[in-house]
């Protein structure tokens, strides 16, 4: 079964986040299409107002987190968060998708631009199997194994996030790297109009409104009424959509005007669609769905290549869904001679991504596509015989080849090498590991005595139990421990420790108390001194636990006073550390450690070392229920003991006994504390039971 939900997992992380990716990556090349069907479902809704750059901004921001998302989820970085993150998006999408199956306000969801196009149908049912497969990865993040290791996961995160934002800043300044509609370069504009002969055809149905002594009634040809009924109206629906060509909405009206006045008397429209189309010369289609958009910074360079196009007898139109007003203003503007056309606002957003651009025609066929900052003004000029398919201008835009290619060589390959280059490294540390383990077998064998650190399970009782309640737990705990394989410790409230020191004199128990003051002695009401618990027996001190950082405010300087005190009092530390969940999702628990220890008991000399014991304890693990896995656990213990060697040497970090401290029991001490970095526990709530605390204990048999 456990195999099984590892399979599944992996698929259901594989398929979301290829399809992440991909979603992300379409709408980033092409972030102008992206924002425009952003604006469809803002005007769904009834925010026409929203600004541009609002929608633009959200555009590129949304290509970026589902790009982000796919690929965090590919190589299972920061499996938990991004796994919740994923499931909460792809949730509000599929409530988006519902409303869009039952409403209806747009055609196509834009899921993947015009790359794929999919009904509002098949989005839902594929939001619905892709909410599914989260759900899946989000239950079980930890079955998917690491692509990267730790250390290097923020490489993929930040280039994976700067190369999608070049993505999209590239294609808004330019034109989209990657062109999915019907106009692109090499598209026949003739045959995208086509419909086949065996194309499926509409299906209409039509009703009749019929009237017959004051009542009215509907009826279709299938049961047409007799010559009595009277025939008032008629309408015809579609029922069914037959086969709609890729391209069925270009047209081109030909306008006599660039003023606001319109002549009179005069037909000021002709359809020059077929002649566009049947030219066999070049045409240059200058595209401003609305000119009172348009950038007007480059008007010079437009006015270089009408020129050059009226000197090399080309046709030259300015193709607008704009009105005479914004035609008038325009040419005034620009001094714009060429003529204007009507054509609709969406299909001129369609041919190009900008405003203006520039298309060029032959034969119905496109050649040649420039966003306003890649006029080719310049390199037509320099053109000695003319234009040709083949000359530089018209290869302006790179084939698919190549532009595949470039992705590869800057995002696909780098990723590869770290990924190569990371497993490598860390199958030279368990390459290195395990020489290490079969040498100190060997050394076993040959019977080479090596001094071992103890090993320990203290439980803390934190603010429970009584005094009587206490007195009956430690009576209880001495007589069911008897001779454990480790040492044993119970740190117990003040009150505890006078009365609990008689009852486990001479057993295998020894004594310790939760805390002490950082004041020797003097007037501070409701403080205990360091020289007042070792007066009652105790052994040990609890110092530094993440609730007296939290609840009491304890600084590294003051826990710094507190060691001291301890130490000079005859007193064992149990030194508390560790990060919150927080920290643990940011990737900083290893500099969260090494601080608090840099802060308060790094400044020890190697003797007074001899006399700590750390305990790690993540804080989001404590009383939650929730453990680190043994190996998180001992990836962070084998980290602390080098920090440790950085400071003390490797010899006096061997010593040093590092304890667990997160919602450790019975059931997963054993796994725990087979790890070699882990030298036993420092137990909570388990410790107040006999049994369970017996329990943990026995793990070291």
């Amino acid at each position: 079964m456990s195999l099984l939900l590892n399979i599944l997992t992996n698929i259901s992380r594989i398929i979301v986040g290829i399809t992440f990716i991909l979603s992300g990556f379409v709408k980033a090349v092409d972030p102008t299409g992206t924002q425009y069907k952003l604006q469809d479902y803002a005007e769904a809704v009834g925010i026409e107002t929203l600004a541009d750059w609002m929608t633009m901004t959200a555009a590129v921001a949304l290509a970026a987190v589902e790009f982000v998302l796919g690929i965090l989820l590919l190589f299972a970085i920061r499996r938990r968060l991004v796994t919740r993150l994923t499931l909460l998006f792809i949730s509000v999408m599929t409530v988006i998708t519902v409303w869009i199956y039952a409403a209806n306000p747009v055609s196509d969801c834009g899921c993947f631009g015009d790359a794929i196009i999919l009904t509002n149908g098949e989005t839902l049912l594929k939001n619905i199997i892709l909410l599914a497969l989260c759900l899946l990865t989000a239950r079980f993040p930890m079955r998917m194994p690491r692509m990267v290791s730790l250390n290097n996961q923020w490489i993929v995160l930040h280039y994976s996030t700067v190369f999608i934002l070049i993505i999209s800043a590239y294609s808004l300044y330019h034109l989209p790297i990657f062109d999915f509609r019907p106009y692109h370069i090499g598209a026949n504009l003739v045959k995208g109009m086509e419909i086949p002969d065996d194309a499926e055809q509409p299906q209409f149905e039509t009703t009749f409104i019929m009237e017959k002594d004051g009542e009215r009634k509907e009826f279709s040809l299938d049961n047409y009424p007799d010559s009595t009924w009277t025939f008032i109206d008629s309408k015809t629906t579609v029922i069914r959509q037959g086969y709609v060509p890729p391209i069925h909405d270009f047209s081109i009206t030909l306008l006599p005007y660039r003023s606001d006045e319109e002549p009179e008397g005069e037909n000021y429209t002709e359809d020059i669609t077929g002649i566009v189309l049947a030219d066999t010369s070049y045409t240059f289609l200058l595209i401003a769905p609305y000119l009172e958009k348009a950038s007007d910074a480059t008007f010079g360079n437009i006015a270089r290549i009408y020129e050059y196009a009226l000197d090399k007898g080309y046709k030259f139109y300015c193709l607008t869904a704009s009105g005479r007003e914004a035609i008038g203003r325009w040419s005034d503007l620009t001094g714009a001679e060429y003529p204007f056309c009507n054509t609709d606002a969406t299909t001129l957003k369609t041919i190009i991504r900008s405003n203006p651009g520039l298309v060029l025609l032959k034969n119905g066929t496109v050649v040649g596509k420039w966003g306003y900052n890649d006029l080719p003004a310049e390199q037509l000029e320099s053109e000695g015989g003319g234009l040709s398919t083949e000359s530089a201008v018209l290869q302006q835009n790179d084939v698919m080849a190549k532009r595949i290619a470039k992705i590869l060589l800057w995002f696909v390959l780098p990723l590869t090498f770290l990924v190569i280059a990371d497993r490598l490294w860390m199958w030279s540390r368990w390459i290195k590991r395990k020489e290490t383990r079969n040498s100190d077998r060997l050394l076993k064998l040959l019977k080479i005595k090596r001094k071992m650190r103890k090993k320990i399970v203290a439980g803390n009782w934190k603010m429970n139990k009584n005094l009587q309640e206490g007195v009956a737990l430690a009576k209880e705990l001495t007589e069911v421990v008897k001779n454990p394989n480790c040492g044993v410790i119970i740190c117990t409230p003040f009150i505890h420790l006078a009365s609990v020191a008689e009852i486990v004199k001479g057993s295998a128990i020894e004594l310790g108390a939760e805390n002490c003051a950082d004041k020797a002695s003097g007037a501070y009401t409701g403080e205990v001194s360091a020289e007042m618990v070792k007066s009652t027996g105790a052994e040990y001190v609890i110092l530094g636990h993440s609730e007296r950082r939290e609840y009491y405010n304890e600084t590294p300087e003051i826990l710094k006073e507190k060691v001291q005190l301890a130490l000079a009092n005859g007193l064992k530390v149990i030194f508390c550390i560790g990060e919150t969940l927080a920290e643990r999702e940011a990737n900083k628990q290893n500099e969260v450690v090494k601080a608090e220890l840099a802060g308060s008991v790094f400044n020890l000399t190697a003797e007074e070392w001899k006399n700590i014991v750390i305990a790690y304890e993540p804080i989001w693990a404590i009383g939650t229920g929730k453990t680190a896995t043994a190996d998180q656990a001992e990836e962070i213990h084998a980290y602390i003991r080098s920090a440790v060697a950085e400071v003390y040497g490797q010899e006096v970090a061997d010593d040093t006994t590092i304890l667990y401290g997160g919602s450790c029991k019975a059931s997963n001490a054993p796994e725990l504390f087979a790890k070699p970095d882990i030298d036993g526990g420092l137990i909570g709530g388990a410790s107040l039971k006999a049994a369970d605390f017996k329990g943990i204990i026995d793990a070291w048999n």
